[in-house]
C-alpha cells in the first residue's frame, strides 16, 4: 500500500490503476498459442490504422489536389496547407488516444513474448515472409517447411545472450512514465533499458517511428541486437543507424524502421546533412515523432548546448598567419607570465595576517590590488590558484575585484595598465593592452602594425582632400584592404594568445600522431574528429608546433537541445534525473517521475558533506580514501572534470 504525499508517491499511485489492468491482460495471454499472440499485433496496428482513416483520406485527397490541380491561388492553397496541419494533429491526438486505450494489452504482448523466451529454448509459429526474412540473416531464426522456430539465444554486442527476463511491475510503472513522455529515474540495475521495450512496441504500433537514442555505438548496436528480437518476433522492423555510413541507402533504411536505435550526435548530425541536402531524395529522416533518451540527464543538460557543427573548407583556408605571429605572442605571453609571478609574490608579502587572523588595511589595499593583476593576467597559473584556495584570500580577490568594477568598470584601468594584456575568464576573451601592443609592435617597421584603421574618420578625411573619383575608389580600395588584413591579424593574434593562456596540454587537450586532439571536460575521453572552431585549433597547431591543417567555416550547426525539442513525443530514462528537474521542466517541459525499486534497497545513503572551501573538501576526501584504503576497500572517485581527477 502506498501511503505518504510526496510527488513520487501520488505519480505512483496515477499510474498503478494501468498496472493493474496490464496485469489482468497478462493473465489472458496464456491461454493463447504463438500464433495468437502474434496476432495481437496485427489487431492493434489494424485498430489505430481504422480511428485515423478518415483524416488520413482526407490529407490524400488535399494532397493530391494541390499537385495536380495547378490553377488554385495563393490565398487557397494557403488554406489547404492549414487544413492539412489541422488534419495531421488530429490524426496524432486520436493516435495517442488509442494507444493509451490499448496500452495495458499492449505492454502484457511483450510481458508474455518475454515470458515464452525465457521458458522455451524455441518458440514455433507459423512462418510469413518477415520470418524468412530474419531466417537468412540470423542464426537465431529457422524455418522448418511452414513453420518458424525462434531461438532463445542470440548473438547482442559480440556476445551470445539467453533471454532470462520478465518485467516486474515496476517496470511496467516506467513503461507507462516513458510512454507518457515524461523522464522515468530507475536505480543503477533496476533494468532501464528492458522498460523502454514495453513504450517502444506501443509507440511503433502507428508506423511513424520510435527512436531509440543511446549515448555511445556500442549501446546502440548491443540494444538494438539485445532487445530487438522482442520486436521483429511480432513482425516490427528494428535497425541501428550507427551500422551504416551516413547519406547511404542503408541508412534511409534504418531510419523507414519501425524502431531505430541510434546515438545523440549520429542522429543531431543526420539531421544537419538533410538540411544540407539538394533534393528530396537524399534526405534520410522522417518527421520526428518519438524518442526515448537512455542516460537522459547526460545527453539533454551535460552536452545539450554543446553544438554539432559540420564544416567544410574555406577561400583562402591555407592562407594563416600563425606561424609568423607566434614567436612575438610567444615572446607576450612569457613577458606576462614574468609579470604575474612577480606579482604574485609581491601579493603574498602583503597579505600577511597578523596573530589576531587580520591584515592591515594599507597592506590589505596594496596586496589585493597585486593579486586581482595576478587574476586578470593569467587566471588558470596554478601557483595563483593553489594560493586562493588558502582561507581568506579568496574573499580579498573578491573585494578587490567588486570595488574596481563599480561604475561600469570605470577605474580597472588602474589594473589592467600594467599587464600586458587581459583576460576575461568567464567570456572566454582576451584584450591586448597599449603596453602589450608596444612589446609586439617593436618587431615590425609600421607602428600601426596591430591597430585597426578608424575607416569612417578616414574616408571622411578623403572627402576633404578633393580627390578625383579615380583616387577617391583607389584610396577606399586600399583602405579596406589594410582594415581586413589588419582585422585578420588582430583575430590571428587573439587565437594564439587564448590558445597560450586558456588552453593547457595534456588538460584541455593532447597531441597524438601529430595532429591537436581535443579531450572531453566531463569524461577525459578523446573527441576524435573534433576540432575548435573560429581559427583557435589552428592557434593551438601552431603553439604545439604541428601541422597546421586549413581553416574551415560552418556549414551547418545544431545543439542536442534544439534537436530534441523537434520531437513531438520526448521521453527519457536515467538513474539521476530528480536532482536536475527543475532544468528539464524549463527546458524541454518533462516531468520527472521517481520508480521505486523491485526489492527495499538495503544500501545506507548518508546525507551529502557541504565544506566552506575546495581545500577543506579535498582533504576531508584524502582522510576518507586513506582510511578506506587502510581497511582493504577498494575506492572509485569521480570528479567533475579531467583537472581535478
Amino acid at each position: 500500500m502506498i501511503s505518504g504525499g510526496t510527488k513520487s508517491d501520488r505519480d505512483i499511485k496515477n499510474i498503478t490503476p494501468l498496472v493493474e489492468k496490464a496485469k489482468v491482460e497478462f493473465a489472458k495471454l496464456q491461454s493463447l498459442d504463438n500464433d495468437g499472440l502474434r496476432a495481437m499485433t496485427t489487431m492493434f496496428r489494424q485498430k489505430i490504422a481504422d480511428n485515423v482513416q478518415a483524416e488520413r483520406d482526407e490529407i490524400d485527397s488535399i494532397k493530391a489536389r494541390i499537385e495536380t490541380d495547378f490553377d488554385i491561388d495563393i490565398e487557397e492553397k494557403e488554406e489547404l496547407y492549414k487544413r492539412i496541419d489541422f488534419l495531421d494533429k488530429e490524426e496524432y491526438r486520436k493516435t495517442q488516444d488509442t494507444l493509451m486505450e490499448i496500452l495495458p494489452a499492449a505492454f502484457a504482448v511483450v510481458k508474455e513474448t518475454a515470458r515464452r523466451f525465457s521458458e522455451n529454448e524455441k518458440l514455433e509459429v507459423t512462418a510469413t515472409q518477415f520470418d524468412r526474412d530474419q531466417a537468412a540473416r540470423k542464426d537465431s531464426v529457422n524455418i522448418v517447411g511452414e513453420k518458424a522456430y525462434w531461438d532463445n539465444q542470440w548473438m547482442a554486442g559480440g556476445n551470445m545472450i539467453t533471454w532470462d527476463m520478465v518485467h516486474y511491475d515496476v517496470q511496467l510503472i516506467g513503461g507507462i512514465v516513458l510512454h507518457s513522455g515524461k523522464i522515468s529515474e530507475m536505480g543503477t540495475g533496476e533494468g532501464k533499458t528492458l522498460v523502454a521495450t514495453l513504450p517502444i512496441y506501443l509507440n511503433a504500433l502507428p508506423g511513424k517511428g520510435v527512436h531509440v537514442v543511446t549515448v555511445n555505438d556500442y549501446l546502440a548496436k548491443r540494444d538494438s541486437e539485445w532487445m530487438g528480437v522482442l520486436f521483429e518476433f511480432h513482425g516490427l522492423k528494428v535497425d541501428c543507424i550507427d551500422r551504416h555510413e551516413p547519406n547511404s541507402h542503408e541508412r534511409r533504411q534504418a531510419y523507414l524502421a519501425d524502431v531505430t536505435y541510434g546515438t545523440n550526435n549520429e542522429f543531431g548530425f543526420d539531421y544537419l546533412r538533410d538540411n544540407m541536402a539538394r533534393n528530396p531524395d537524399e534526405l534520410v529522416q522522417r518527421p520526428h515523432n518519438y524518442a526515448i533518451v537512455d542516460e537522459v540527464d547526460s545527453v539533454l543538460i551535460d552536452d545539450a548546448r554543446t553544438p554539432l557543427i559540420i564544416s567544410g573548407p574555406t577561400p583562402r583556408g591555407e592562407n594563416q598567419e600563425f606561424e609568423a605571429l607566434k614567436p612575438e605572442i610567444s615572446k607576450l605571453y612569457n613577458e606576462q607570465r614574468n609579470l604575474v609571478t612577480r606579482l604574485l609574490a609581491e601579493a603574498k608579502n602583503q597579505l600577511v595576517f597578523n596573530s589576531d587572523g587580520k591584515i592591515s588595511s594599507d597592506d590589505e589595499k596594496k596586496g589585493g590590488e597585486a593579486l586581482l593583476r595576478s587574476f586578470r593576467g593569467l587566471p588558470k597559473n596554478k601557483a595563483l590558484i593553489k594560493y586562493l584556495s588558502e582561507p581568506g584570500i579568496k574573499a580579498i580577490l573578491l573585494k578587490t575585484e567588486n570595488f574596481y568594477m563599480q561604475e561600469q568598470s570605470k577605474n580597472m584601468h588602474i589594473i589592467d595598465d600594467e599587464l600586458f594584456f587581459v583576460i576575461d575568464e568567464k567570456n572566454n576573451s582576451i584584450e591586448l593592452t597599449d603596453k602589450g601592443i608596444d612589446l609586439i609592435t617593436k618587431s615590425y617597421d609600421d607602428p600601426k602594425f596591430y591597430i585597426l584603421p578608424d575607416v569612417g574618420a578616414e574616408i571622411a578625411e578623403m572627402e576633404r582632400q578633393h580627390l578625383s573619383d579615380k583616387q577617391k575608389a583607389e584610396q577606399k580600395a586600399d583602405l579596406l584592404r589594410d582594415y581586413a588584413v589588419k582585422s585578420e591579424r588582430i583575430h590571428t593574434v587573439n587565437q594564439l594568445l587564448k590558445a597560450y593562456a586558456l588552453f593547457e596540454k595534456d588538460v584541455e587537450y593532447v597531441v597524438m600522431d601529430n595532429k591537436v586532439k581535443i579531450v572531453d571536460e566531463q569524461t577525459g575521453r578523446i573527441l576524435e574528429g573534433r576540432r575548435y572552431s573560429d581559427g583557435l585549433h589552428q592557434a593551438i597547431e601552431a603553439k604545439e608546433n604541428v601541422k597546421i591543417e586549413a581553416a574551415t567555416q560552418t556549414y551547418a550547426t545544431v545543439t542536442l537541445q534544439n534537436y530534441f525539442r523537434m520531437y513531438r513525443k520526448l521521453a527519457g530514462m536515467t538513474g539521476t534525473a530528480e536532482t536536475e528537474a527543475g532544468e528539464f521542466w524549463d527546458i524541454y517541459k518533462l516531468d520527472v517521475v521517481v520508480i521505486p525499486t523491485n526489492r527495499p534497497v538495503v544500501r545506507a545513503d548518508n546525507e551529502d558533506l557541504v565544506y566552506k572551501t575546495k581545500r577543506e573538501k579535498f582533504n576531508a576526501v584524502i582522510t576518507e580514501i586513506k582510511t578506506l584504503v587502510e581497511k582493504g576497500r577498494p575506492v572509485l572517485v569521480g570528479t567533475t572534470s579531467v583537472e581535478i581527477s
